[in-house]
């Protein structure tokens, strides 16, 4: 009998003995240990320039869009990977102006980001939205209710490199069957 054929037998034994330990959890072969994001937003730790575009007509076919500049400063929170977000912006003719904070906390159990806004003036925390990455583009996603209407909400982090980065809200009234693009927050350093 040829060595080639032995290994053959032996291989095949092998993995029989395999498959019948793994009988409970048929994917086992074919499973991917899960992505450690931990580190996915040290991109954006540090001071950054905001343009931002924002829709106030929502999920109405509008076209008219309000303009904002101003700053968006990133700080890690006790040596952990969750940060923090203090988001100043205004308008051109000083009449429109929104500050925010945004807190991000990552899940090593389920390897998402649940991102926060924050309105300390108010003391409001809103519902997070919650996703991952996929290579260079984050997405994030919950419910909101928009004029009395519950839509679905996407954030997409997209362009990311140490100079810029893209942040883009969206709308859904119809389940992620259709999106509006309704805020878009360029950053540059």
């Amino acid at each position: 009998m040829s060595l080639l054929v032995l290994m053959a037998g032996w291989f095949g034994v092998a993995l029989s003995t395999w498959a019948a330990d793994n009988v409970d959890d048929p994917t086992a072969v074919f499973a991917v240990p899960p992505r450690d994001g931990s580190h996915d937003f040290d991109f954006l730790i540090g001071d950054w320039k905001a343009h931002v575009r924002r829709l106030p007509d929502r999920l109405n076919h509008s076209t008219a869009w309000d303009v904002y500049d101003g700053i968006s400063n990133h700080h890690k929170l006790l040596d952990t990977n969750a940060n923090f977000e203090q988001f100043e912006v205004t308008s051109p003719d000083k009449k429109l102006h929104i500050k925010a904070q945004t807190l991000r906390m990552y899940n090593p159990e389920t390897h998402q980001w649940s991102i926060y806004g924050l309105d300390l003036d108010k003391g409001q925390l809103d519902a997070p939205v919650v996703g991952e990455f996929h290579g260079s583009r984050g997405e994030f996603y919950n419910h909101q209710t928009w004029k009395g209407r519950v839509v679905l909400v996407r954030w997409m982090w997209l362009n990311i490199s140490p100079t810029s980065a893209r942040m883009e809200q969206s709308f859904s009234p119809d389940g992620g069957g259709h999106w509006e693009v309704n805020w878009i927050c360029e950053l540059s350093r």
